[in-house]
């Protein structure tokens, strides 16, 4: 497999390649438990990690398969699903919950068991965002709530979202762990040397196992591989994105352009039937007026007398 184009220095995490180069291969697990004591605990919480089976299937044969990009527990027994997903689906969120329900079914226990389960993470790192309402709301933590009280109902299923496009902050901004990897993650690739807020021991390794140049053929041309996967993913989704606003801008100019007539012929049509109306009422009015006035000057009543109950004018009320 050939190399052509590869110009970066270290790898795309948002490749398959990448990511599980980084997060899910037991030589590298002390990046994932760095990863998340930062997103989580903001502390040393996670002393250690077991990578467990990513691909599962439903009870039955014919169910759906799932596979995880990164699925572990750590000493306490408790649960992590990592995902890194790379472009926005339709029912994401119910992608998370049914992903959520394999960590859960997995803890039953066979004979006695009194139903107690061991704490679920499912954590979404998105190469997108679910809205543009607020720049600054990138960092989700969901729980089960009580909408009466506000208070965490359930405290032992747990969703993290990152929003890491909206994830802006350079190198001087990075203050706390949780900064720094996200930095990371959003910039891994485009660096070509190291950046003075991430020299400790975990970007030590991390920086080490990302370089390009130390991988050897057979890692190389997968990461080839899954990088032209991402390339053209990305290619796709940006034609369609650029597709998608062009046909909404034309179908809105369309939609505006049929609405503001039919605006226009409705109003011209009322403001025409009004006229119409006001006009014939007016003359209407008018032929009245000289019925009237001609009645009253045969009964020989003064021009004058009949001009104030008219309203006609003394040449009018001549004339007849």
């Amino acid at each position: 497999m050939g190399t052509e184009g590869i110009q970066d220095k270290y790898v795309n995490p948002y490749t398959d390649f990448g990511f599980k180069l980084l997060f899910g291969t037991a030589m590298n697990k002390e990046l994932l438990i760095s990863f998340l004591n930062a997103l989580l605990f903001k502390e040393e919480t996670v002393k250690d990690v077991t990578y467990l089976n990513a691909e599962h299937l439903d009870t039955q044969e014919y169910d759906r398969r799932a596979v995880f990009d990164v699925y572990c527990e750590n000493e306490k027994g408790e649960k992590f699903l990592v995902e890194m997903q790379r472009g926005e689906q339709q029912f994401f969120k119910d992608r998370s919950v049914y992903y959520a329900t394999f960590p859960i079914r997995e803890q039953s226990q066979r004979g006695k068991w009194d139903y107690e389960l061991k704490a679920v993470y499912i954590i979404g790192i998105l190469n997108f965002t679910f809205n543009d309402t607020d720049e600054d709301y990138f960092h989700h933590e969901v729980k089960l709530v009580d909408l009466y009280t506000h208070k965490v109902f359930y405290d032992k299923l747990t969703f993290i979202y990152l929003e890491m496009p909206k994830f802006n902050k350079k190198e001087d901004e990075l203050e706390s762990m949780f900064d720094k990897w996200l930095f990371v993650l959003r910039n891994l690739s485009s660096l070509f040397e190291r950046p003075r807020a991430l020299q400790n021991r975990v970007f030590d390794r991390l920086f080490e196992a990302a370089e390009i140049a130390k991988f050897n053929p057979k890692e190389l041309g997968e990461y080839w591989e899954s990088l032209k996967n991402f390339r053209d993913w990305y290619s796709v989704m940006s034609t369609q994105l650029k597709k998608g606003r062009e046909e909404g801008l034309k179908e809105g100019l369309e939609k505006g352009l049929q609405e503001g007539l039919e605006k226009g012929l409705q109003k011209g049509l009322e403001k025409g039937l009004q006229k119409g109306l006001q006009e014939g009422l007016e003359k209407g009015r008018k032929e009245e007026c000289f019925k009237n006035a001609k009645k009253m000057k045969q009964a020989g009543i003064a021009s004058d007398v009949i001009a104030q109950v008219t309203g006609l004018s003394m040449g009018e009320i001549a004339s007849l």
